[in-house]
Order: C-alpha cells, then sequence, then structure tokens
C-alpha cells in the first residue's frame, strides 16, 4: 500500500475532508442557541406587551368569516414564527450561493452545501409554516388564507419539496446536481418576493412591523434574542449535517480506493 501511494500521489488529497474547525463551533452554538431560544421565550411570554393590533375590536369579515377574538397570547406565536422565517431564508440564501459557485466549478462539496443548506432550510420552512398557521386560526379565525405573504412562502415551500424530490428522481450525479442547482435558485429568487410582498401589496393582513415602528423595546428584546438563538441553532444544524455528509462520502471514497488497490 505504501508503494500504490507513493505511485499515485494525487489520489489523497480527493478524500472528502473531515473534522474542520467550524466543526467544533456546532455544539457550542446549538447550546447557545437553545439558551437564547429558552429566554426568548419567556421574555416573550413575562415581559414583552401584546404585538400592536393583536386584539379585534368589535367584529371583523376576514376570508369571509366573522372574527372577534381578542386571543392576545396567541400573538407570543409572533416571536418564534418570524425569527423561523428569517432563519429559512438565510439558508436558502446560502443554498443559492453554493448551487451558483456549483455551476460555475463543477465542484461536488458544492453541491453537498446547497444540498445540506436545503435541508435545513426545509427544516425552518415547516417551523414557519406551522407556527403561521396556528398563527392565522388564532388571530383571523380561518386555517389559512390566500394572504400573498402566505401563497408566496406556499409557493418556496413546494419549490424546496420539489428540489428533494428532483434530487431522488435523478441518479446520474453530475445530472441531478446541476438540475438541483437550478431549482435551488428559484426558491432563492422567491425568497426577496416572499420577504417584500407586505410593501408592495398593501392589502396584505400580515403588518409591516419594521417600517412602521409598531413594537416596542420589550417587544424589540425579547425578539433579538428569539432571533439570535434561532441564527445559531441554523448554524449548528448545518454544521452537524455537514459534518455527517462528508464522513459518509470519505468512507465510500476509502471503500472504492480499496477497491481499485484489490
Amino acid at each position: 500500500m505504501r508503494k500504490d501511494s507513493k505511485e499515485n500521489p494525487q489520489k489523497k488529497p480527493t478524500l472528502p475532508e473531515v473534522g474542520q474547525w467550524p466543526d467544533k463551533l456546532a455544539m457550542p452554538a446549538l447550546i447557545g442557541g437553545a439558551v437564547f431560544t429558552t429566554v426568548g421565550f419567556l421574555l416573550a411570554f413575562l415581559y414583552a406587551g401584546p404585538v400592536n393590533g393583536a386584539a379585534v375590536d368589535g367584529v371583523e369579515v376576514i376570508n369571509g368569516e366573522l372574527v372577534g377574538n381578542v386571543l392576545l397570547l396567541s400573538q407570543k406565536i409572533f416571536y418564534f414564527h418570524m425569527p423561523l422565517g428569517i432563519a429559512s431564508f438565510i439558508a436558502i440564501g446560502f443554498a443559492v450561493y453554493y448551487a451558483i459557485r456549483y455551476l460555475r466549478s463543477k465542484e461536488v462539496r458544492f453541491d453537498t452545501c446547497s444540498r445540506i443548506c436545503m435541508e435545513v432550510g426545509l427544516v425552518f420552512v415547516v417551523g414557519t409554516m406551522v407556527t403561521g398557521d396556528l398563527w392565522t386560526r388564532f388571530e383571523w379565525g380561518v386555517w389559512w388564507t390566500w394572504d400573498p405573504r402566505l401563497t408566496t412562502y406556499l409557493i418556496l415551500t413546494l419549490l424546496i419539496i420539489a428540489y428533494f424530490v428532483l434530487r431522488s428522481a435523478l441518479k446520474e450525479p453530475e445530472r441531478r446536481a446541476s438540475y438541483a442547482s437550478v431549482v435551488a435558485i428559484l426558491a432563492g429568487i422567491d425568497v426577496p418576493i416572499c420577504y417584500g410582498i407586505t410593501r408592495l401589496v398593501p392589502s396584505s393582513l400580515h403588518p409591516v412591523i419594521i417600517r412602521e415602528s409598531g413594537m416596542t423595546p420589550d417587544m424589540v428584546i425579547a425578539l433579538m434574542f428569539c432571533m439570535i438563538g434561532m441564527m445559531l441553532v441554523a448554524y449548528a444544524f448545518y454544521r452537524i449535517r455537514f459534518r455527517q455528509v462528508r464522513i459518509a462520502e470519505r468512507t465510500q471514497a476509502l471503500k472504492e480506493r480499496l477497491e481499485d488497490f484489490e
């Protein structure tokens, strides 16, 4: 084996790298994310006041149904719904970045990075949809309405699902990676539309909280704790999953080497 290694010095660098220094930050980030999210949870319920507009004054008609609820506590979902959504946008943004790099270089590691970002994005997209549906039910009186923000985010969810369906359907690695990269870019195009639709369509039921200063300082503090917590958790998920995938890829590469040697 030593002789073969000397005669083929080019093989060794092709093995996927494992144990990079960012991997050491995964567990501290996960613990920090849990701490920040927990503190944010406590602040949201014990310190921050109700989000403006949570109560319905009298009876209103939303999506053809009469709504007269005053469930102020349901607005606490906002402190987790928004960070989940922002984390999903960031994850998809990185997926697009790595997808473009793959299309330009055809390096497998960029496709791996893009795929893992989409996996993390899917986790947070599902969390956003679940919390959003709960908020919709408690605050608007319905489980679903074709609000512009909800519609564009549903399209984003379907694009991410299509991404993984496509990856499972195609067997040829380079073709699969190329097509998946294009779908990731399409999902990335929908991200700024999801974010800005409430500003483009004034009739949207979603409030424009930041621009219209609809938050008091106590709300901002609780939201920031939750936001930082979600970002740390997302980073930890990415690094843990990345290490897992790279170990699997390295193991497969070593098996192929042994088969070639035999």
